[in-house]
């Protein structure tokens, strides 16, 4: 079950006009039902008593757990939503428990986003949690949207499937994976030029042979598809690159 809403941006109690993207609102006993279904093209609900009334509006209805309310509370407040004839429901965990996150998910086969609020740090976690989507308030200041954005990206190639319909989905999905690849390569980069700093002999001379092939074939268990034949290659070629790196930030002293 999927339900399409671009470019959130939570607002306070009323509609928010965003530059550029729609409109949502969050729903309260003073907000007036019939003004929110011209410009909103969802609702916020975060107290569950209003449910019925937001489903009703024929809008995407996102239901924001309340901190002291259950899993099974917050599950049964979407499926009250669903039997008003309103079936375009998102979950959203704003404390954020990711635990039910993945739990919301598994047992209801909605959608479920986390609330950041106006801070970006969890936005890989939540990816990796099983989260649809992210909401970070309009007051966040781009750096922390670009972070947001950056991480869910990184993460989500990592872990979440795709299965792409045409070729620009394919191809998409690929610039994810190779961003996220390039931030595994620079990292490993890094990492294998402490390595020889702390090697007692470094760069191409204490190259262990031995070791390489055990991480092809550890690296094999996790990419079947390639395989020890195909990882060897490219792994020398890492290695090699990395080892290059560090001669580059690292040179060897001068010989007297």
């Amino acid at each position: 079950m999927s339900v399409r809403i671009a470019d959130l941006t939570i607002g306070e109690g009323r509609p928010v006009a965003v530059l550029g993207g729609p409109l949502l609102v969050e729903l309260s006993p003073s907000v007036e039902l019939d003004a929110l279904a011209g410009p909103a093209v969802a609702v916020v609900v975060d107290d569950l008593t209003l449910v019925r009334a937001a489903a009703r509006l024929a809008l995407p209805v996102i239901i924001r757990r309340p901190r002291e309310a259950s899993l099974m509370e917050w599950l049964t407040a979407a499926d009250r939503c669903e039997a008003e004839g309103n079936a375009s429901v998102v979950l959203c965990e704003a404390v954020p428990d990711l635990a039910l996150v993945k739990a919301a998910r598994a047992e209801s086969g909605r959608p479920v986003i986390v609330d950041l609020g106006k801070d970006a740090a969890l936005a890989g976690a939540a990816v990796a949690a099983g989260a649809d989507g992210l909401l970070l308030h309009p007051g966040a200041p781009p750096e922390v949207v670009d972070a947001a954005v950056e991480d869910a990206r990184l993460i989500g190639a990592v872990v979440r499937p795709e299965a792409p319909e045409d070729l620009p989905q394919a191809r998409a999905a690929i610039d994810r994976t190779d961003a996220a690849l390039a931030v595994i390569l620079e990292r490993r980069a890094e990492l294998a030029g402490a390595i020889q700093r702390l090697k007692p002999v470094g760069g191409f001379a204490g190259r262990d042979p031995e070791r390489e092939r055990r991480v092809v074939a550890a690296m094999a268990q996790r990419a079947p598809r390639l395989g020890e034949p195909g990882l060897r290659p490219i792994m020398a070629a890492v290695i090699e690159a990395g080892l290059h790196a560090a001669e580059r930030e690292w040179p060897a002293p001068a010989s007297r």
